[in-house]
């Protein structure tokens, strides 16, 4: 991934990418399902909600198994992937002050988790021989607009 996948205005909009970061893709599309379009209070209010195990994250798709959790339905709580988009909404935030932006006056315009490389890896197992344990990476982007 080189970039940023959205064109943006630079007078009003402040930018972040968080790359290969060592969370599940899954759960990085679930968080930012919840917090596109939110302000940038809203938002870090609600990660460190999750990451405080206060509020549940709504898992969409690949459901099976998971446990209802009471006013969400299957939902679980990614503290790590919440963690980690936490801090790339901050680098946002600080490259709006830098800009000379208001960062309590901008809201989410774009977030998208995509995955990065995967990071291979193997473990040893009976006879010699050797199983795959590859982990997956993700990248994060984030671009605040400026409300009026």
């Amino acid at each position: 991934m080189v970039g940023y996948t959205a064109e943006a205005d630079p007078d009003i909009t402040s930018r972040a990418i968080g790359k290969e970061l060592p969370i599940s893709p899954k759960h990085a599309r679930e968080i930012c399902n919840i917090l596109r379009g939110k302000t940038t209070e809203e938002a870090s209010q609600i990660l460190q909600e999750i990451i405080d195990l206060r509020r549940p994250v709504p898992m969409k798709r690949f459901k099976k198994g998971v446990s209802h959790k009471r006013g969400v339905g299957p939902g679980r709580y990614p503290r790590k992937a919440a963690k980690e988009i936490l801090k790339v909404l901050e680098g946002a935030k600080h490259n709006a002050e830098y800009k000379g932006l208001d960062p309590e006056n901008m809201r989410i315009k774009v977030i998208t988790a995509n995955l990065g490389r995967t990071i291979k890896g193997y473990i040893p197992r009976a006879y010699g021989r050797a199983t795959q344990w590859n982990q997956q990476t993700t990248n994060i982007e984030i671009i605040l607009e400026e409300m009026k």
